[in-house]
């Protein structure tokens, strides 16, 4: 069984209430979820929250949804309680709530992978075409190895191109941004919530650097479909203007 988990949580430092902005007459949350149930790939979808409204919503909507506790650091962790009522997902994917745009292509795209048993984590990157995002902190990069493993992750831009000036960089095409949709073996999963802090991800604020450092290995998939998430006002006004132009 393929489960795919939608953490979503209230609070949020730049956009208060963020599963519940409306988007053209449709929450973000109620977006997501239904841009995530036409995956084929998937057996089951299904909200996790530590909040009643969020919960009492995504029940209005007809989703599946399930409580989780308020204490998690991070969006894995909510994840991986979630899948614990479903013992019998043998993968789990975690979208991330706050992409109403994303793809089918794109979950189908970390969770085909698993075919090859030795996979255990799954995730996606696109090439890089913006200057301003290849340069912008903000903005995750990735570099593989030539099987299509993680070699890193990081907020600056690399590879560093010694030969070639900064501001060609984007021309060489080198360049992938990371998106944030995993895919995991279930036991692996709970594995990584038990990983000690790693210095790397302290330094980054990445939290895929502990599972590197722990020595888990991480395809990274490709795809051309863009990433479009909504963290800021100004993200949600863009969204808004994507669903109503």
């Amino acid at each position: 069984m393929v489960l795919a988990v939608i953490p979503a949580r209230y609070a949020s430092a730049r956009l208060p209430g963020k599963p519940l902005v409306d988007i053209g007459g449709q929450t973000l949350i109620q977006r997501v979820y239904a841009a995530v149930v036409k995956c084929e790939s998937l057996d089951q979808v299904v909200v996790a929250t530590d909040d009643e409204r969020i919960f009492r919503h995504v029940e209005d909507f007809g989703g599946a949804v399930v409580m989780t506790a308020a204490t998690h650091p991070s969006g894995t962790d909510r994840v991986a309680e979630a899948a614990r009522n479903f013992p019998e997902a043998s993968i789990v994917v975690n979208v991330q709530g706050d992409e109403p745009f994303i793809q089918p292509e794109q979950i189908a795209a970390v969770v085909d992978p698993f075919r090859d048993e030795k996979l255990s984590i799954c995730t996606l990157a696109t090439p890089m075409r913006d200057e301003h995002a290849l340069l912008s902190p903000n903005v995750v990069k990735v570099v593989r190895d030539e099987a299509g493993r993680a070699l890193y992750f990081s907020r600056h831009a690399i590879p560093f191109l010694r030969e070639v000036p900064i501001g060609r960089w984007i021309d060489q095409q080198k360049h992938l941004q990371h998106i944030g949709l995993y895919a995991y073996r279930a036991e692996v999963l709970q594995q990584l919530t038990v990983l000690p802090t790693a210095p790397l991800e302290l330094d980054e604020s990445l939290e895929q650097l502990r599972w590197l450092s722990a020595g888990y290995r991480i395809y990274v998939g490709l795809t051309d479909l863009p990433s479009i998430g909504v963290d800021t006002p100004a993200d949600l006004e863009e969204a808004i203007r994507r669903v109503t132009d």
